[in-house]
């Protein structure tokens, strides 16, 4: 018993429990969120029969098939749609975190008439679903001349995710020390140049946080570009895989196959900023 006291303290004795729990919690919420995605995934890759028969069940022999992937490839223009839904989302993502930077940079570091104003308006975008103003929102798209357009698709996600976007960024603002930009501004440094080169490279774990926040609603959004964009050249994966599910037969194979599919770009780009994801949850925990 003395041996174990002394390599193992009574504080951390105590505190295993705790721990094990909080592990136990952490995993059982992986197998949660990722149970969805491998049911897509293996179904994704057997017959229409086997779906059904067995949906849990692991490819056979005779189960294996890729007849849904062959259809999508061939009764659909998917290469298009991965296009769209690429093009809508790395131009969103970009202009949130370029944008969503400069504002929080801007009420955060300057004190002004209607700062307080311009936050709570923010706020207000985190608390009101934008889906809300659906109506308002194709009327003034329609007045553009806008619909069926990718820039729709763009303009609105834009106003989706910026409201976030600053929240987050003016929290790790506020950790950046102030002698940084008092020096910066002492060997006369204009204030573009202290944001660009000072200021937004600190910023870069909160951006890949915002980035991962803003981009996983964007690329599996059904809503939006069925209303603002259906048309066939603007359509986006999500609502190109729609055509394979009917009122009354939906061909399950290509469903499964199209969003097997549409899940291969997501899991690259949370692989290129999980580093930096990481890095930002944890950042502020330390700081």
């Amino acid at each position: 018993m003395n041996l174990i006291n002394r390599f193992m303290p009574s504080n951390g004795y105590r505190q295993l429990p705790k721990s094990v729990t909080v592990h136990a919690v952490l995993l059982a919420y992986t197998v949660i969120a990722l149970f969805p995605i491998l049911v897509v995934v293996i179904n994704s890759f057997k017959e229409r029969r086997a779906i059904f028969r067995d949906p849990l069940g692991l490819p056979t022999q005779d189960s294996f098939t890729l007849i849904g992937f062959e259809q999508v490839l061939q009764r659909s223009d998917f290469g298009l749609y991965s296009w769209n839904s690429l093009v809508v989302t790395i131009i969103a993502v970009g202009l949130v975190l370029l944008l969503g930077a400069m504002a929080a940079w801007a009420l955060t570091e300057y004190k002004f008439k209607g700062n307080l104003f311009i936050t709570f308006l923010f706020a207000m975008g985190i608390m009101i679903p934008i889906r809300l103003g659906t109506v308002s929102i194709l009327g003034l798209m329609v007045n553009l001349n806008l619909v069926n357009t990718l820039t729709a698709l763009v303009l609105v996600y834009i106003a989706q995710g910026l409201p976030l976007a600053v929240y987050i960024l003016s929290e790790f603002v506020r950790t950046i020390p102030k002698e940084l930009t008092e020096a910066a501004r002492c060997d006369s440094v204009s204030e573009y140049k202290i944001f660009f080169c000072i200021i937004l490279p600190l910023l870069k774990p909160a951006m890949a946080t915002v980035a991962v926040f803003t981009m996983i609603p964007i690329w599996n959004d059904l809503w939006f570009p069925l209303i603002l964009a259906p048309g066939e050249s603007t359509r986006t994966i999500t609502l190109g895989v729609q055509q394979f599910v009917g009122q009354y037969v939906t061909d399950w194979n290509s469903v499964l196959s199209a969003l097997t599919m549409a899940i291969v770009p997501v899991l690259i780009l949370y692989t290129i900023f999980s580093r930096q994801l990481i890095r930002g949850l944890t950042s502020g925990a330390v700081k």
